[in-house]
């Protein structure tokens, strides 16, 4: 194998920057990729595989910043080639299986639930008719985009003809129960970042509005990431077999001591984070990633 490892990665990125200068701190060499010009080329390389300043080797781990934007068949062979890396032994984080359970929110309910985690009941069908009962019968709920992120694409839902057609959510609703704040008016959840099996960074955001993302304009404020919140944020992570993963959790309105697990995500960014936590969130990202790459290296025959 290379020593380089793979920042899987778009564009000039905020987050890919300060990955690099954390492995560069360590001297590790780290080069950009982007999934869109990786592919497969079977027999025409050692690898079996087309990674762009790889050529025939491969790299010593791969760290998945973002997948990007593409259609189904697109983003079905990025993940394939996150597959086949896992497949000749180089470490991926998150793997490809974590981030197909992340990205679809309603495996992510599901996991959450089967492990006896606290999350909002939820429905994913792909009738419109049906969703439309859904809501007459729970008549405040969340619509979400299944492979939507940072707050875009939200709906509320009050009655059944608050329900769009098909065609504006790609054929499928997923419907999650909406968590009214536990007082009027205080827009109010929690992020919790879990790096290797450990909450390292959390804060609460402070909405508009109830939609709480960051992107979406709300304020950040620090939180110790110890407690109850982080215990339950990494159990969500280990759910969904995340190495790595930004857990978003609400106060459970009927008991101030629960919290409600929303979603787990996979690939989560955390520029605002960062600016209310001491910690390095970066550099804790690369020591974890590096000592798995560095357990898979000594395992290696020599």
């Amino acid at each position: 194998m290379s020593g380089a490892v793979a920042l899987f990665t778009d564009g000039a990125d905020w987050h890919a920057a300060r990955l690099e200068r954390a492995f560069a701190r360590r001297g590790v060499e780290c080069r950009r990729v982007s999934l869109s010009a990786c592919g497969f080329a079977v027999g025409r390389t050692l690898t079996d595989l087309l990674l762009p300043g790889f050529g025939d080797s491969l790299p010593s781990g791969a760290f998945v910043r973002v997948v990007g934007q593409g259609s189904f068949e697109q983003v079905t062979l990025r993940l394939g080639v996150l597959h086949a890396l896992d497949r000749l032994g180089v470490p991926v984080y998150n793997t490809a299986r974590a981030i197909e359970r992340c990205v679809d929110k309603s495996t992510t309910s599901f996991l959450l639930a089967r492990s006896g985690l606290p999350t909002p009941p939820s429905v994913a069908v792909q009738s419109v008719d049906t969703a439309r009962a859904v809501v007459e019968n729970t008549p405040d709920c969340v619509l979400k985009p299944l492979f939507g992120a940072q707050g875009r694409g939200l709906r509320r839902l009050s009655t059944p003809d608050d329900v769009p057609e098909s065609e504006a959510v790609a054929g499928v609703y997923y419907l999650q129960s909406f968590v009214p704040p536990r007082w009027e008016g205080e827009w109010r959840d929690c992020r919790v970042f879990v790096v290797g099996g450990r909450a390292v960074a959390a804060m609460i955001r402070h909405g508009r509005g109830w939609i709480t993302n960051v992107h979406q304009g709300a304020r950040c404020e620090a939180m110790a990431p110890d407690g109850t919140a982080a215990d339950l944020a990494v159990r969500a992570a280990a759910a969904v077999g995340a190495d790595y993963a930004g857990v978003d959790l609400i106060a459970d309105p009927g008991d101030g001591d629960r919290w409600l697990v929303l979603e787990v995500n996979s690939m989560p960014a955390w520029q605002g984070l960062q600016s209310v936590s001491k910690t390095d969130i970066a550099d804790a990202l690369a020591a974890d990633f590096l000592g798995r790459v560095d357990a898979v290296a000594s395992r290696e025959p020599r």
